[in-house]
């Protein structure tokens, strides 16, 4: 279905629930919230100890009555109950004070491409929680690309690519519409994942669950698209040991580690443009594509996308804001396309 810009200008807030963060735009204020989407729970007695950045650097470090969870995976909510408690204790007791001012409180916010009616569901029912009496439901893929400033209004083709936590989403966009898209289930996370296991194979290193972002940041600038070998040192533990050990990571290696991942990703860019008309096609040869999301900043992956499909390849400004931007600036009516993709609820 269409949800109407008139409809979305009269909603007062706007949530982007990622798997990595969340982000809450207020109509007049901006964004308020950008914060992990992670809560600390007291499984005793069921107590909220902490969400946000303090929940996210309690992960592995707590004991056994303590229980770190992530409500949110792939921008679905798969835990109503506590994505509702995380979200009250983010807003802080103003923005709650506020949000039970309002009786009719309309809410904005982002759900992946194709998402399925229970996950539709899931995140409408987590702001109803909130006190939402309607809840515009607008497609992740138009909002980053409002966010990242294309003019999907006009008849030209716009390819986007939003690369997130646990899942990475690419579209061709043409006066305000989804022409082709395709979602697939390797995000951020598959890459972690490729690195860590990487350095357990390879060094017989037990990496912490905090130190993967660290060693991608040592990597940065150039360092996954070096042709020449480089080297970083990281810590962790040894496998047999089970002692602290430190070693020397050749970049080289991890390029090839997470290459598997990237690969299913790149296969997706591929699919949608096979699928797309041949005159947006041609458009796309001198625009390129524009990546947004958390893990399009991953060191060599533009780089990487570039030389698979011959196309220029953009990141935009704020790459993790952009959803969030976009369902602000289409609250605050600053685009004005005829109509927008997006699912009505």
């Amino acid at each position: 279905m269409t949800v109407s810009l008139e409809q979305l200008r009269r909603c007062h807030f706007g949530v982007d629930l990622g798997a990595a963060s969340t982000r809450v735009y207020v109509k007049g204020s901006g964004l308020v919230v950008d914060q992990p989407s992670v809560a600390a729970v007291n499984i005793r007695s069921g107590g909220l100890i902490a969400v946000g950045e303090l929940a996210e650097q309690m992960t592995g470090r707590t004991p056994d009555y303590i229980r770190v969870v992530r409500p949110i995976s792939g921008g679905t909510v798969i835990d109503i109950e506590m994505a509702q408690r995380m979200l009250r204790h983010l807003l802080g007791d103003r923005m709650r004070r506020w949000l039970r001012r309002k009786p009719w409180l309309r809410a904005a916010a982002c759900t992946p491409h194709d998402a399925d009616p229970l996950a539709q569901r899931a995140t409408i029912e987590t702001l109803v929680g909130l006190g939402a009496r309607r809840v515009q439901l607008v497609d992740t893929l138009i909002a980053a690309a409002v966010g990242c400033g294309l003019p999907v209004e006009l008849p030209e083709a716009h390819m986007i690519m939003v690369c997130g936590a646990a899942a990475t989403q690419v579209a061709v966009l043409s006066l305000g519409s989804i022409v082709t898209a395709e979602r697939m289930p390797v995000g951020g996370e598959a890459v972690d994942h490729a690195i860590v296991q990487h350095l357990r194979h390879e060094h017989e290193l037990l990496l912490p669950s905090q130190a993967v972002r660290p060693l991608q940041l040592a990597l940065s600038g150039a360092g996954l698209s070096l042709d020449g070998p480089t080297k970083t040192v990281i810590n962790g533990r040894d496998v047999a040991t089970g002692l602290a050990r430190s070693v020397r990571v050749d970049t080289a290696a991890v390029r090839d580690a997470i290459h598997a991942p990237l690969t299913a990703v790149l296969d997706g860019i591929g699919k949608v443009l096979r699928e797309c008309p041949p005159d947006l096609v041609a458009d796309l040869a001198d625009r390129g594509i524009v990546m947004v999301g958390g893990s399009a900043l991953l060191p060599g992956f533009a780089q990487m996308v570039q030389q698979a499909t011959g196309m220029p390849v953009h990141i935009a400004e704020r790459p993790d804001l952009c959803a969030a931007q976009g369902l602000g600036a289409m609250m605050e009516g600053r685009i004005q396309p005829p109509a927008l993709d997006a699912i009505a609820a």
